[in-house]
């Protein structure tokens, strides 16, 4: 059989994988939320990454506001089988920053960046979760803020709800809402996206100049089936309370690792002389990665070079078709090499590349669109946070919205 790159069809999806998915309770696409949701107001710019209104507080024609919502997902409940397991209670502050940032990354995304309102909703089984989780939660939310402070990004904690709904949650969800106003003529609407872009992609993985641990990327999509398809059956037999009970017992903890399980993650600069490890745990449980200091400085300095920006968050490299302000062709070539977890990931669960790229960001979490004469310069700023950048694609005319990817040797079209 030759070499050659191999185009396969959007029908083509691993059935194998799919049932799994279906059988578990989860989407990567989230089709029926979508149906939910396709009769509502797509508000002033229906291409922008989140919802846009005008400022109803002041009236004020020339600002908008934004609020939105969102989570850390059953990333929780990995946080707490390896507290369970190791009795490290900080694991939590992880799921304070997951909470935080998959809001404030995709408000990012529509040009905001500065005084952010915030307001946590965390909703526990008081007879599995104590008040030392409860604490680690807020604590972490309240210190990433303070980091992130010294980057000129501030976030207003104005507390939240906590409640004790055993009833109805079986270990513990953590969420929040943010909320902005901003300048109506500096918002980021996608709407400049076009032909002749090029897409410079920014990494989820390695550790940047504000993170004190090596970042495996994962960020907060995806969990549901990485975690039944990685850990181990001693998970369920131990925590019933982590899964749905009425689950097929084949489709729950079906892999091979614990959480303390040991893996190489390689050398982390040119500098290292020896092979780095880190555990299972660590890897699956790194808090996502904020871009705020890197687009902050960006939107601050080069705004009219933004033509786009989209978060890789649920839908990994599918989820620009959403934002597309027209028909064209969004080709990705120069993607970053996904690092170790989402090795880790495809060979436990067997899933082909095609569903990996559609439900992980695979290590290329934030896409800038821009002209080809600004992108190094883009690149050279989040590489002084110490995030890897690098072109990752381009934008082409095209009768249809349509994403092609180009991964090792196989030409895969969404």
């Amino acid at each position: 059989m030759s070499n050659c790159v191999e185009a396969i069809d959007l029908q083509l999806i691993s059935i194998m994988s799919n049932s799994l998915y279906n059988q578990r309770g989860v989407s990567a696409q989230k089709e029926d939320v979508h149906k939910a949701i396709q009769k509502l107001d797509k508000g002033l710019f229906p291409n922008a990454f989140c919802k846009i209104y005008p400022d109803y507080f002041t009236n004020d024609a020339d600002w908008v506001s934004v609020m939105h919502a969102d989570g850390a997902g059953t990333k929780s409940i990995l946080a707490y089988l390896y507290w369970k397991e190791t009795g490290d209670v900080s694991v939590w502050k992880g799921i304070a920053q997951d909470a935080v940032v998959m809001n404030l990354d995709d408000l990012l995304c529509v040009g905001m960046y500065d005084n952010f309102l915030f307001s946590s909703t965390i909703d526990r089984n008081k007879s599995v979760i104590p008040g030392e989780v409860l604490e680690q939660i807020i604590n972490g939310t309240q210190e990433l803020f303070d980091t992130l402070k010294q980057f000129g990004v501030n976030i207003h904690y104005l507390g939240g709800e906590t409640a004790d709904v055993g009833d109805v949650v079986r270990t513990i969800a953590v969420n929040g809402t943010m909320a902005a106003r901003w300048p109506k003529n500096k918002i980021i609407s996608n709407d400049k996206i076009k032909p002749g872009d090029v897409i410079v992609g920014l990494a989820s993985y390695g550790q940047c100049n504000y993170e004190t641990l090596y970042n495996s990327g994962i960020a907060s999509n995806g969990l549901t089936s990485a975690r039944h398809d990685v850990l181990h059956k001693f998970y369920a037999q131990h925590f019933p309370e982590t899964f749905e009970p009425t689950l097929k017992d084949e489709v729950v903890y079906i892999g091979k690792h614990r959480l303390t399980d040991e893996v190489e993650i390689g050398r982390q600069s040119a500098d290292d002389s020896q092979q780095k490890t880190t555990s299972i745990g660590e890897l699956i449980l790194s808090p996502t990665r904020t871009f705020a200091p890197v687009l902050k400085e960006i939107l601050v300095n080069h705004f009219d070079a933004v033509h786009g920006l989209i978060h890789c968050s649920g839908g990994g490299q599918t989820k620009c078709l959403k934002y597309l302000p027209g028909n064209m062709k969004v080709v990705k070539d120069n993607l970053f090499t996904p690092p170790v977890i989402f090795d880790l990931i495809q060979d436990a669960s067997g899933a082909d590349a095609r569903e990996m790229y559609q439900v992980f960001n695979m290590g290329t979490r934030l896409e800038i669109y821009t002209d080809e004469t600004n992108a190094q310069q883009f690149i050279s700023i989040a590489q002084s946070f110490g995030v890897d950048a690098q072109m990752i694609g381009r934008v082409e005319e095209n009768e249809k919205k349509e994403v092609e990817l180009r991964v090792r040797d196989e030409v895969i079209r969404y």
